[in-house]
């Protein structure tokens, strides 16, 4: 019986291994912020189409969007932790990192080929390695856009129009202060939240690329777009620096030559989707006037003085990126 009951439990431990997989696939997630439709999700979908390919089974790329896996702040904590492999952060670097809050000047940026000038100019050789001794490894610079202001109350021209609006800002304090400046009344708040709260009126209005304000809907929810352009902002493929460097050599190399190639996808599918949203936004029924850019332009020194001030080098980087624009 001894014998009998041995050669049982083989044959049971035999069939439960046939029944398993030689080796289980490691799945990687990346988490983002963007509803459907929008850049994040496009990005997103095409790192993980180019990196599955470079990967051939040895790992796979898996995306959540929507903040299914958390909002902002909450996915920048999970890269560190190690529960999420990737994220896409924008504004939000500047509250993890005080030297991305250069990407939070008003009108630093002219277009996207004076953003790959900054990017091979300044963030990789000095913004980079702040954001690895932070536990962060940046893998690509990819894009969330020239950002809009939205409300329901009037056009926006001039600064003076925001005076004492509730106006929603992204997670990064350069963003609160600029339109403190302006007279506005700005609130941090989470993506994922704006949409109730402009329809219920606890915000009158908020700011954004035209993709994130299309693909959230807030042209159900608006009646007016001030094409303001105040700040372009930059998006990052993110790892934790921790959990990446534990991959395996060839999964590291697969993936960070993916994140690079997905660059010139993101930055061909943004400009797209700028005439293309406009459109769209216009057909809802949303009023769109031009601001004058000169007058935030004006309003905005205080913003970069103050910056300047308090983030060591934080001028010597702007001023950088500024000469890197000139004549362009």
């Amino acid at each position: 019986m001894p014998i009998r009951r041995t050669l049982l439990a083989a044959a049971a431990l035999g069939a439960l291994a046939a029944a398993l997989p030689a080796h289980a696939q490691m799945e990687l997630k990346l988490g983002h912020v963007g509803g459907p439709g929008s850049l994040f999700e496009l990005s997103a979908n095409e790192f993980a189409r180019i990196a599955n390919e470079k990967l051939a089974g040895k790992a796979k790329v898996v995306t959540f969007g929507s903040s299914q896996l958390g909002g902002d702040r909450e996915l920048m904590q999970k890269l560190r932790l190690g529960t999420v492999d990737f994220a896409i952060p924008s504004s939000v670097m500047s509250s993890e990192v005080d030297a991305f809050g250069m990407f939070e000047m008003p009108y630093l940026v002219k277009n996207r080929q004076h953003m790959q000038k900054i990017e091979a100019e300044v963030v990789w050789p000095s913004l980079a390695p702040l954001a690895e001794a932070k536990g962060y490894k940046i893998l690509a610079v990819w894009e969330n856009g020239f950002r809009n202001i939205t409300t329901n109350t009037k056009p926006i021209v001039k600064p003076a129009d925001l005076a004492g609006m509730k106006l929603r800002v992204p997670q990064g304090k350069w963003r609160v202060k600029m339109f403190q400046a302006y007279g506005a009344n700005p609130s941090p708040m989470a993506l994922s939240e704006v949409f109730v709260a402009l329809q219920t009126g606890v915000m009158d209005g908020q700011e954004n690329p035209l993709t994130q304000i299309y693909s959230s809907k807030f042209q159900e929810v608006q009646k007016f777009l001030s094409m303001t352009g105040h700040v372009y902002t930059p998006a990052y493929l993110v790892s934790g620096a921790r959990r990446f460097g534990s991959l395996p050599a060839d999964v590291q190399a697969a993936l960070a030559a993916a994140a690079k190639e997905t660059q010139a996808y993101v930055y061909a599918q943004a400009a797209k989707l700028d005439d293309e949203l406009l459109a769209k936004i216009k057909a809802a029924g949303v009023q769109v006037n031009e601001a004058d850019k000169d007058a935030f332009i004006a309003a905005s020194k205080a913003v970069y003085e103050e910056y300047a001030k308090e983030v060591p080098a934080g001028g010597a980087l702007v001023d950088k990126a500024i000469a890197l624009g000139k004549g362009m």
